[in-house]
């Protein structure tokens, strides 16, 4: 089956679209976000093999390092003496887009490939002194995405036919850094309180770019590549409060900021190969956390944090729809609630088992869900498993496995006019996150 011998149907609505400077805008807004955000959105689960293998919870559960400086600054204060932190992590996501609509149907595997997260982190204490130091070098999130263009035939994908049909390949990554210099002071044998600077770097491509205007040239609407970009960097800042009682509970509290990032900017080209240069806005959104933890159990620990994601207030998410210029005015994203709950078995002096489970609500509203499909921001269950064995006095060795539940969301085609009768596009995703790693304690 060829191009030309499309339905009517389709190819009267794409001259429609091309009039009012929506053609291939539409389509994109259908999957424009990139395919493998691990799970609070665009954040990791957990910072570092300890953080991951328990779910993420550490507001209140001070048990690394790397889990302390990420997710309250305060709580520093409670490790029980200096240590040096390093970890590897490798993300698989497993993705599939099928679609169907206009005579055609089709599915397509999407192949991503393995994304590295590294983690360091340091925190140094004094017992002779109320203050307590740390600073963390970590990746927090990111994503990536790779998909090939469909050829026409019976069996083609309608959505990822070539432009301006349809979005033709995909193909996206980021990369999302964070450094965290800390300090952290304990007003009380109780109750400590800390601080931090948030320096951020991020890295961004998309191709097709569909965070800007699309070209028009050669009676045609299309997106131009976006893998000409370069590091971004961003600023925010972070606090936290973390309290212990005598009776084996522990509490914390953390805020952190959104984190502000300069214009992504892209070097990109329209249908001539003439020279195109767009930009982007994308923030980081606020999060509240609240944490718990309860070690009345010998040799048992459990710990749950709750956290709010705003990103109703951050750019790149608030907003929706498509502006004068064919570009996305943004995802309309929800703030979203998540919960991390972790288990800490230690089973003998240097053996100790963690076990974690996360749950996020989805920040897609119902009536954006056309919007969303390529994300796997449905998947809303992740299970956690990990453990440490001390082999020397100041040296352990750490690994965690994380698996995001498959997941799967369908939506019909809509076009201006309204949804398209018997059409859809299905979205299908699963992840896997394996980080090893080892602490020095001094």
């Amino acid at each position: 089956m060829s191009l030309q011998a499309l339905p009517s149907a389709l190819t009267n609505w794409l001259q429609a679209c091309a009039k009012r400077h929506l053609a291939v805008a539409l389509v994109v807004a259908t999957l424009w976000m990139p395919a493998d955000m691990f799970a609070q959105g665009i954040f990791l689960t957990g910072i570092g093999p300890v953080n991951q293998a328990m779910g993420g919870a550490a507001v209140g559960a001070p048990l690394d390092a790397a889990g302390a400086l990420a997710w309250n600054s305060a709580s520093i204060s409670g490790l029980t003496t200096s240590e040096m932190e390093l970890g590897l992590g490798l993300v698989l996501p497993t993705i599939n887009i099928a679609s169907q609509g206009f005579g055609l149907a089709g599915s397509t595997p999407g192949e991503p490939g393995v994304s590295p997260v590294p983690t360091m982190a340091v925190v140094v204490k004094d017992d002779c002194s109320p203050w307590t130091w740390g600073v963390g070098v970590y990746g927090v999130g990111g994503f990536a995405s790779n998909y090939p263009a469909s050829a026409a035939g019976p069996n083609a994908n309608p959505i990822l036919l070539p432009q301006p049909l349809g979005l033709g390949r995909i193909y996206s990554q980021a990369e999302i850094y964070q450094v965290t210099p800390t300090l952290a002071c304990a007003l009380t044998d109780h109750l400590s309180v800390g601080a931090a600077p948030n320096i951020n770097l991020a890295h961004v491509q998309a191709d097709p770019l569909f965070l800007a205007s699309p070209n028009f040239a050669l009676n045609q609407v299309t997106y131009g590549p976006g893998d000409g970009s370069r590091y971004v960097w961003g600023i925010g800042f972070q606090v936290g409060a973390y309290y212990t009682t005598d009776a084996d509970w522990r509490f914390g509290l953390s805020y952190k900021s959104n984190q502000w990032f300069e214009a992504l900017r892209f070097y990109s080209n329209d249908q001539t190969g003439a020279p195109v240069y767009k930009e982007a806005n994308l923030d980081l959104p606020a999060i509240v956390g609240l944490g718990a933890s309860y070690v009345g159990i010998e040799r048992w620990l459990y710990a749950v944090d709750v956290r709010w994601f705003d990103y109703a207030n951050a750019a790149g998410f608030r907003g929706t729809g498509l502006q004068p210029d064919g570009s996305i005015a943004g995802l309309g994203w929800k703030g979203v609630v998540s919960v991390s709950n972790g288990l800490q078995w230690e089973v003998t002096d240097c053996w100790k088992l963690r076990f974690g489970y996360t749950f996020v609500d989805s920040p897609i509203p119902a009536s954006l869900t056309q919007f969303n499909l390529g994300s796997t921001l449905f998947m809303q269950h992740f299970l956690s498993i990990g453990g440490s064995y001390q082999i020397r006095d100041n040296f352990t060795a750490h690994v965690a496995y994380t698996h995001g539940l498959r997941a799967a969301e369908t939506g019909p085609i809509i076009l201006p006019t309204g949804p398209v009768a018997g059409s859809s596009i299905t979205a299908t995703t699963s992840a896997d996150f394996l980080t090893a790693g080892c602490t020095v304690q001094f």
